[in-house]
């Protein structure tokens, strides 16, 4: 069976959908399914050309809508080899061209007489019907801008394709709230994996050190994502300081006496208007410039390093549809301390692999303290249950399954 799968752009800076083809592509290829991605980015870009598998970039794209005049062509030239055609995430050329061109496909298929089927098509919103984005007050524009566009272009994508794909339960309900004429043909709820991590190294932590030497000798709490305003990362800073300040009245505010680990945010975009921002606010007090750090984006040894040398990994944010950096601090065996605005927040509590809270500074703060409030058998043992986690709910094994059993493919798994 061979499927395709169209995205946006494979650069790892763009965030989780990227990564989730990243993901499951090498489980799906032991099931016997081949795969290939097709972007709209510049093929001289650098991030390309390291994957174990077939990435076509076309591009480079033009405008915020990321149009492409190589993609339809394309398409048209290729689909014939492919069984199912998976457009991963909205809002963008992509989607409209692959819709485009497979109607293109069908009538040149009856003109021809040809008796060849046509690939079946789905849709992997990624998150991007949270009715989130279509409520938040810094949002109103782009709510209006989506709504238009949802009328004439994208309620036509989402409906006719033979069916959405969702990563958890929470997502496929929520996607029902944002927008209308709403009828997909199918809900799929297949989940989402992550590939077991490597096993820790000493090599790891001196790669991470090698970023943040700041932490070496002291514990700390990571952020590990983008540098955006939907992470609430501005939050977490403003409940921080709020600890911080405590910790200067009485050394001994938290119930147990825990002493306050730094914060690690790492993450691409200290160079956008926010990231500056967060870090002006990290910048105007001595005492966050003492504890919090940013050592940008973090990859392979040195992002590894950071979650296995962590107390915890911390996101408060408005709105996460899976979060593969939560999942893949479960997999080192790091509680994870979360707001109830990240999709899989239940699956957390259920295991007591972590905290949850709201998306609020007093929210973030309350994290913070409830787990200062844990002495270290409390917080091994939630390591253990993270870890536990990890397996039962979020391995990629079980995920690749999973969305090979939902989309009717027929697999052969590799001796």
């Amino acid at each position: 069976m061979n499927v395709l799968h169209i995205i946006p752009s494979m650069n790892p800076s763009t965030g989780g959908p990227c990564q989730g083809i990243r993901n499951i592509v090498p489980e799906l290829k032991k099931l016997g399914v081949h795969n290939e991605v097709v972007c709209l980015d510049d093929p001289t870009d650098s991030f390309l050309g390291k994957d174990p598998f077939v990435i076509h970039a076309i591009g480079p794209s033009v405008m915020k809508w990321q149009y492409n005049r190589n993609l339809v062509p394309w398409l048209m030239e290729h689909l014939s080899r492919f069984d199912i055609i998976i457009v991963h995430a909205l809002w963008l050329y992509h989607g409209f061209a692959t819709k485009q061109a497979l109607q293109q496909y069908r009538k040149a298929l009856v003109s021809s007489g040809k008796n060849v089927m046509v690939p079946r098509l789905f849709v992997m919103p990624h998150g991007m019907l949270d009715p989130y984005f279509q409520k938040a007050s810094e949002r109103k524009i782009k709510a209006l801008r989506n709504w238009a566009y949802w009328k004439f272009i994208e309620s036509k994508v989402v409906n006719d394709a033979e069916g959405l794909l969702f990563t958890c339960n929470t997502e496929l309900l929520l996607a029902r709230e944002s927008f209308t004429p709403y009828h997909p043909k199918k809900e799929l709820n297949i989940g989402y994996g992550v590939q077991s991590p490597p096993l820790f190294e000493t090599g790891m932590m001196t790669a991470f050190f090698e970023t943040c030497a700041a932490v070496k000798d002291a514990p700390y709490i990571v952020f590990l994502g983008r540098i955006h305003k939907k992470k609430g990362i501005d939050h977490l800073i403003e409940a921080y300081a709020k600890l911080c300040e405590k910790n200067q009245e009485n050394k001994n505010f938290s119930a147990r006496g825990s002493i306050l680990p730094k914060l690690v945010i790492a993450g691409p975009g200290l160079d956008t208007a926010y990231g500056q921002k967060i870090q002006q606010l990290v910048s105007a007090s001595v005492n966050l410039r003492e504890s919090v750090f940013f050592p940008g984006m973090l990859k392979g040894d040195a992002k590894w390093g950071a979650f296995y040398g962590s107390q915890a990994f911390i996101l408060p944010s408005h709105q996460e549809n899976f979060g593969i950096a939560v999942v893949e601090a479960l997999a080192c065996g790091k509680p994870v301390l979360i707001s109830n605005q990240v999709n899989i927040w239940r699956e957390i509590l259920d295991a007591g692999a972590g905290k949850v809270a709201d998306d609020t500074i007093e929210g973030t703060q309350n994290l913070l303290e409830s787990w200062l409030q844990l002495s270290s058998e409390e917080r091994r043992a939630m390591g253990e249950r993270a870890k536990n986690s990890f397996a039962s709910n979020f391995s990629i094994q079980p995920a690749a399954k999973r969305f090979c059993e939902s989309l009717y493919l027929k697999v052969t798994a590799e001796n």
